[in-house]
């Protein structure tokens, strides 16, 4: 049964080269339907992708690809271009095990050239592909497509600053939705909202000869004025000119002719550099609900299409995000100098809780986490508690100020680390493997991990009195395990573990949220006889040498567990029993994320390819004691 006119038959791109204008409307009706539907089974990223519908069709429609390439910043939009683009029926697979990725993936798809994940990088990677044509006389084009989120970013800017005086030509579409994740900020919204003034965009027919003037070298008199108008209309994209760009807008993204008409002329021009194409569109155009919620829709869990109601978990247990939001604000009740800092992420990280209280005293600085650690540090120069919450997959992307600007000067920063571990659909591109590993390395750092929610808020209580060195605390997406949350003034001790159950022979040790899977393993350990010591680290710097000490004296076998990569706290715990002499004397393993990117599906069962699930933990156990077991598993 025939279920769309023209999206039914479009499996590739080269499907909708001879569609006219009237049909490629049709199709992009068709395909914003299609896309509402996938998304409403799978969950995933919504308003980005229904904002571009018309430019995903003019773009595949315009450009040759694979042969001409393009580029989506982040990927969060990138949904349409999927189902145009050979993942049609795989489409209702997006964020599953064993399906489809939310973001491009080069392994994926040879339409998609470059793998995101992380926003700003679309430019840089254009410019790089379109360089590599350019030595290899190569004649492809190349389109970057950014948000106006996403080109507020430093390392957009730095890229335009490099494209501009390159002299190789590629295209940037911006599109401008006046939304990233949370509404955008800083002075490229303003800039943006300026050429948007008196609402100068382009959507009638009548403006098309103009445009087709502005990418033409010879033009007349009458022309160059309308050039003049294109490239300066209110403010004239005068930033863009001044970095070396041809530019041209805005226009409406959501009218097919106008965006075939612009692209066309942008892939034929003879124009030597980059061009600089600024569209206007809505996000989460096309459906009511996407349109009329505050985010335009822009992650959201599966949901009812008539409705709009999105599934919720039944789960009355607080998630961590929200542990840690509360606990903050009932410190910053009491402290003036608490100041919360994020990168773009309000919602994410619970930011938003803590500004609806103290709106003067927490700043998004958008997408941007260099700037946010280093302002973190400014604020902590002049004696402020800068709680900087940032997820540890985007924290990478500040490393060099973590440690050149708060480490090095030992600053009283506090990183609130969101997402640790593994984090279910959004893959490998969001999971926090390595900041145990990144930070821990870094000399007079406190670096803590709870293992529930109840630890949480006692490393928060104990970090704002941390008021002489770094500090940070990870902790895992989702809810707590639902037990009662201690008051503001119950602290750890730093650099001190806790004794779970004290047993003989075998001892887990701990770090960060496998704690329940430890316990899991080590009843049914013991239900076989076996007797096992569990403790909790509490803390991968400082070390607490003496439980560390202690146990590996009472105990044969000494196993670490810690939901990160190689290099975190297993490797600090073994290079201090080797420096006491004791690593030789016991049978130490260290379990930690294996040696390689675990692509999405379920946590449990990330979990379990990961090998720190209770039974892998029961397993190692196994191992170290009688090594049969492993030649006969082997076998």
């Amino acid at each position: 049964m025939t279920k769309y006119k023209f999206l039914d038959n479009v499996n590739f791109p080269s499907d909708i080269k001879n569609l006219k204008s009237s049909e490629l409307i049709t199709l992009s009706k068709e395909l914003r339907e299609e896309l509402i539907e996938a998304v409403s089974f799978t969950g995933g990223h919504l308003g980005a992708g229904l904002g571009v519908v018309e430019l995903t069709v003019a773009l595949h429609h315009v450009f040759d690809t694979p042969n001409d390439k393009i580029v989506w910043d982040v990927g969060h939009q990138s949904y349409p271009h999927k189902i145009l683009t050979g993942r049609k029926n795989r489409i209702k697979t997006l964020r599953q095990g064993n399906g489809l990725s939310g973001f491009t993936k080069r392994s994926e798809s040879e339409y998609d050239p470059f793998g995101a994940a992380h926003s700003s990088t679309s430019i840089s990677a254009a410019l790089g592909i379109a360089t590599a044509n350019k030595l290899s006389k190569k004649s492809e084009n190349v389109v970057a497509v950014i948000g106006d989120g996403a080109i507020s970013a430093g390392m957009a800017y730095e890229a335009m600053n490099n494209a501009g005086i390159s002299k190789t030509k590629m295209i940037v579409i911006l599109n401008d939705n006046d939304m990233s994740i949370a509404e955008p900020v800083g002075a490229m919204r303003s800039y943006l909202a300026k050429l948007l003034t008196g609402k100068i965009y382009f959507s009638l027919r009548e403006t098309f000869k103009l445009i087709i003037s502005a990418f033409s070298k010879r033009f007349s008199k009458k022309a160059g004025k309308a050039e003049d108008f294109l490239r300066s209309a209110v403010t004239g994209g005068t930033l863009f000119n001044s970095l070396g760009f041809y530019y041209v807008g805005p226009i409406d993204g959501h009218d097919i002719d106008t965006l075939v008409s612009v692209l066309k002329n942008a892939k034929d021009t003879n124009f030597d550099g980059p061009i600089m194409i600024h569209i206007k569109t809505e996000k989460g155009k096309g459906y009511q609900f996407a349109e009329n919620s505050k985010d335009k829709y822009h992650g959201v869990s599966k949901f009812n299409i008539k409705t709009g109601v999105q599934e919720k978990s039944s789960s009355k247990i607080p998630s961590y995000t929200s542990v840690f939001a509360n606990t903050l604000i009932k410190h910053a009740e009491r402290d003036s100098k608490i100041i919360g800092i994020t990168a773009a992420m309000p919602s994410g990280t619970g930011m938003d809780l803590f500004a609806k209280k103290f709106p003067n005293r927490m700043f998004d600085v958008g997408i941007a986490e260099q700037h946010a650690v280093t302002f973190s540090a400014g604020l902590a120069t002049e004696g402020f508690k800068p709680y900087a919450a940032i997820y540890s997959t985007f924290l990478q992307r500040a490393y060099d100020q973590v440690v050149h600007d708060v480490a090095i000067q030992s600053l009283p920063v506090r990183f609130a680390i969101d997402r640790a571990g593994l984090v279910g659909a959004d893959g490998p591109t969001h999971a926090g493997s390595f900041d145990i590993t990144y930070l821990s390395t870094l000399p007079n750092f406190v670096v803590m991990a709870p293992s529930d929610e109840s630890e949480l808020v006692k490393m928060i209580n104990t970090s704002v009195d941390i008021n002489d060195k770094p500090s940070a605390f990870r902790y895992p997406r989702g809810t707590g395990i639902g037990i009662k949350l201690p008051e503001i003034n119950e602290k750890v001790e730093i650099g001190k573990g806790r004794v779970i159950k004290e047993g003989k022979e075998i001892a887990l040790i701990n770090f960060g949220a496998r704690l329940q899977e430890c316990q899991k393993a080590l009843n049914n350990l013991e239900k076989k006889g076996l007797n096992l010591t569990l403790i909790d680290a509490r803390f991968c710097k400082p070390l607490d040498e003496n439980l560390m000490w202690n146990t590996a004296k009472n105990h044969e076998v000494v196993i670490s567990i810690e939901e990160g990569s190689i290099g975190g706290f297993g490797s600090h715990l073994s290079k201090f029993l080797s420096e006491k002499g004791l690593l030789e004397k016991i049978k130490f393993r260290s379990m930690t994320f294996p040696d390689k990117f675990i692509d999405q599906d379920k946590p449990d069962l990330m979990y379990q390819i990961a090998g720190l699930d209770s039974k892998a933990i029961e397993e190692k156990v196994y191992e170290v004691l009688d090594s049969k077991i492993v030649v006969q598993k082997k076998n």
